[in-house]
């Protein structure tokens, strides 16, 4: 059962999203040069800024992923639309 989504939830969805590509370049920048310092602090800033913006957008919005990576309120929230994947 699919719902309309109000405007902030896909504002949230974006700067995870946005945070997700920076996590990903600098993995893969640190793939080939593990000892920049400087990179693995920004990497570990911005993993910690990725998840205070995970549990803000779950609290608000419900889960990210399923599986026991992420907790559901009451009632059941899955069974709701749409998923972040799908938007």
């Amino acid at each position: 059962m699919d719902k309309q989504m109000p405007d902030p939830y896909y504002a949230r969805l974006e700067e995870l999203q946005a945070a997700d590509f920076v996590l990903v370049e600098l993995t893969l920048y640190l793939d080939t040069h593990p000892d920049d310092i400087q990179a693995i602090q920004q990497y570990n800033l911005c993993a910690q800024k990725r998840m205070q913006l995970a549990h803000q957008f779950q609290l608000e919005y419900g889960p990210l992923m399923h599986f026991g990576h992420s907790f559901s309120r009451h009632p059941w929230q899955w069974w709701e639309g749409p998923w972040p994947w799908q938007v």
